[in-house]
């Protein structure tokens, strides 16, 4: 098995994440001499307490039931859900650690994904607008997400975990590389 920098943790917050691959391209997800932007992995804690919240409802819920309708096979929801928890706090630092982005000279490229990759090209002429966005549980854990609006909504994209004055720089240098792009046309 390969070593690649999405399998491997970033050193700092937020990290550029390098390849060390070979300068020919080793797949459609690993093009030539593109150097990779992390997220924060602060995203990791973010997202296990979000998961968190949601299984501990139905976790809480069936061991009350069991408790008190002494039915034994209640307990199998709270374990269920603790199984789910195991495999999110291993699944999650990966997901988090496969997210990046470059900035090229003509479009953005976004890479997402350990199992089910996924690799968005998004030329800076197609956008039409890019929206910086921070729910409560984002902003106390200071990031946010870029969301990058094109003509055709299938091929929307966006960057979450940013550090917000990332995210804020992401969003001007898009969005006046877009007006750029779309002058020319």
């Amino acid at each position: 098995m390969t070593d690649h920098a999405f399998d491997r943790a970033p050193e700092t917050d937020p990290a550029p994440v390098t390849d060390s691959a070979p300068t020919t391209p080793s797949g459609p997800f690993d093009p030539p001499g593109v150097t990779w932007q992390g997220v924060s992995s602060r995203l990791i804690t973010a997202r296990l307490l979000t998961v968190g919240i949601f299984l501990l409802v139905p976790a809480v819920l069936g061991a009350v039931f069991a408790l008190v309708f002494s039915l034994v096979w209640l307990w199998a929801v709270p374990a269920v859900m603790l199984l789910i928890g195991v495999w999110c706090v291993v699944v999650v630092p990966r997901q988090v650690r496969a997210i990046g982005y470059a900035e090229r000279d003509d479009d953005l490229l976004i890479r997402k994904g350990v199992m089910f990759r996924s690799l968005v090209v998004v030329p800076y002429g197609r956008m039409q607008y890019v929206d910086v966005q921070a729910g409560p549980l984002a902003r106390r854990f200071r990031i946010a997400q870029v969301q990058l609006h094109t003509a055709s909504p299938a091929t929307d994209a966006s960057i979450d975990g940013l550090e917000p004055a990332e995210a804020e720089r992401l969003r001007d240098r898009l969005a006046s590389r877009g007006e750029a792009r779309l002058a020319g046309l």
